[in-house]
């Protein structure tokens, strides 16, 4: 008995051991993981509104081993905002946006993402910005942009256009050329192809 009770003993304290390897080694995994998205989280964010920044910060006075959580803290200009509620609606929608793109630039980003009218609360400029910054990082994955503003057409490589004739929803597909693409003012080099279907909403690609 003595001898069954020592082997036990010994295979928990192995077991034990490599729990605690495991665990330590979770926690570096995704405290790695998390500095890079709190790195590519604030740049992005500042190239989507400039003059900006955001991070990604562990509850005050607790460590990330702690597993709390991590909070979002925006700063407009030199000025660091207590709480998401103080940030207008098209302010919200940009510090998602850039959260997307920060995960998008890990390892095993999503094969599409689905963003519907997320310029909708924007001023030109600032979709202008999301077009570009959208090109830029997203490389790896589609996009699928529902857009009403021109602004955002333009940075797209397919262009899907709406009308309503006669009852009916017409589709108009548009290859766009982006070699040479300027941040203003860019028009759509069109290559249409007419479809007809009922029922479908204005989409970007």
């Amino acid at each position: 008995m003595r001898k069954m009770l020592e082997t036990v003993l010994k295979d928990k304290e192995k077991i034990q051991g490599t729990i605690d390897k495991l665990d330590d080694y979770k926690v570096e995994t995704l405290e790695r993981t998390w500095r890079q998205v709190n790195d590519d989280f604030g740049r992005i964010f500042g190239d989507l509104l400039p003059d900006s920044g955001a991070r990604l910060d562990v509850p005050e006075g607790s460590r990330f081993a702690d597993g709390l959580g991590l909070e979002i803290k925006v700063r407009l200009g030199q000025s660091w905002k207590a709480s998401l509620q103080e940030l207008s609606g098209g302010q919200r929608s940009l510090v998602a946006l850039a959260l997307i793109l920060a995960l998008l630039r890990g390892k095993k980003p999503a094969p599409f993402y689905i963003l519907d009218e997320v310029d909708a609360a924007l001023d030109p400029s600032h979709t202008q910005n999301i077009g570009r910054v959208l090109r830029e990082h997203a490389k790896g994955s589609q996009f699928i942009v529902v857009s009403l503003k021109e602004g955002m057409w333009g940075w797209a490589r397919v262009l899907f256009r709406t009308t309503f004739k006669d009852g009916i929803s017409c589709v108009e597909r548009e290859g766009n050329n982006l070699d040479g693409l300027e941040d203003s003012g860019n028009k759509v080099k069109k290559n249409k192809k007419k479809m007809i279907e009922p029922n479908v909403k204005q989409v970007a690609a």
